[in-house]
C-alpha cells in the first residue's frame, strides 16, 4: 500500500547551468590582442610608426648639426674648425647676413659667447628631446623661435641683398625652416613621444606630472 512518504526520486539532478566557453580568437578582432595579452602590441599602427619616423628623422637633423659644428665633421663645418677646436658655431652665419629688419642686430650677434652656448645647446636639447619623444613641448618651442630667427636672417621674401646682390630666394614665404617649425608643433600636439618612445615614462616622473609644460 502506498504511503505519504513513497515518493520516488528523479534520477537526474537538474542543476543550473553555466556557460564557461572561452572567448574566440579571431585574425580580425577589432579589441585588443588576446594571444599576447599586450594592449600597445594591438594598438601600433602604420601612422604611428610614420610619425615616430618623422620625429626621430627630424630630431637627427638637429642633433648632427649640433655634432658637425662642435666637432667639425667634414660637412657644414670643416676639420679643425669645430666648436671644440675653438671656432664659433653662429660667426661664419650670422657675420655675414646682410638682408632683412634685423641684420644689423644679428650680425652683432655674431661669434659671442653666449649666442654659441644659446645655439648649440638649443641644437643638442631639440634633437635629444624629439629622438627619445621627451619634452616635446619645450623643444617645439625653442625649435620654433630658433627657425624664426633663421628664417628671419634669410629672409626669404627679399630677392636682393642690400649689396644689391641676388639673395636666391626661392618663395617669399615657405622655406625649410617653416616646414621645421610646422612639424615641431604638430608632433607636440600630438604628444608622439609616448608611441616608441620614452614619452609614457617621461610623463610618470612627479617633476612632469608636477609641471604639465616640461611634457
Amino acid at each position: 500500500m502506498a504511503t505519504s512518504h513513497d515518493h520516488r526520486l528523479s534520477p537526474r539532478l537538474h542543476l543550473p547551468r553555466h556557460r564557461t566557453s572561452a572567448p574566440r580568437t579571431t585574425i580580425d578582432d577589432a579589441g585588443p590582442d588576446t594571444v599576447t595579452a599586450s594592449r600597445a602590441v594591438a594598438l601600433v599602427r602604420p601612422t604611428d610608426v610614420a610619425v615616430a619616423g618623422l620625429r626621430v628623422l627630424l630630431g637627427f637633423v638637429f642633433l648632427w648639426a649640433f655634432l658637425d659644428k662642435a666637432f667639425g665633421l667634414g660637412y657644414a663645418t670643416a676639420s679643425g674648425k669645430g666648436w671644440v677646436d675653438g671656432g664659433s658655431p653662429t660667426k661664419g652665419f650670422l657675420s655675414h647676413v646682410h638682408v632683412g629688419p634685423m641684420a644689423g642686430t644679428l650680425r652683432g650677434w655674431a661669434g659671442e659667447g653666449w649666442a654659441d652656448w644659446l645655439f648649440m645647446l638649443g641644437l643638442l636639447g631639440i634633437g635629444g628631446a624629439l629622438i627619445l619623444g621627451i619634452g616635446l613641448r619645450m623643444a617645439a618651442l625653442a625649435g620654433t623661435a630658433m627657425m624664426a630667427l633663421m628664417w628671419i636672417a634669410e629672409w626669404p621674401p627679399a630677392k636682393h641683398l642690400d649689396t644689391g646682390a641676388a639673395t636666391s630666394s626661392t618663395n617669399p614665404f615657405t622655406d625649410y625652416h617653416v616646414i621645421y617649425a610646422i612639424a615641431l608643433i604638430a608632433l607636440a600636439a600630438v604628444a608622439v613621444g609616448g608611441r616608441l618612445g620614452l614619452g609614457a615614462r617621461w610623463a610618470r616622473l612627479p617633476i612632469v606630472r608636477d609641471h604639465r609644460w616640461l611634457l
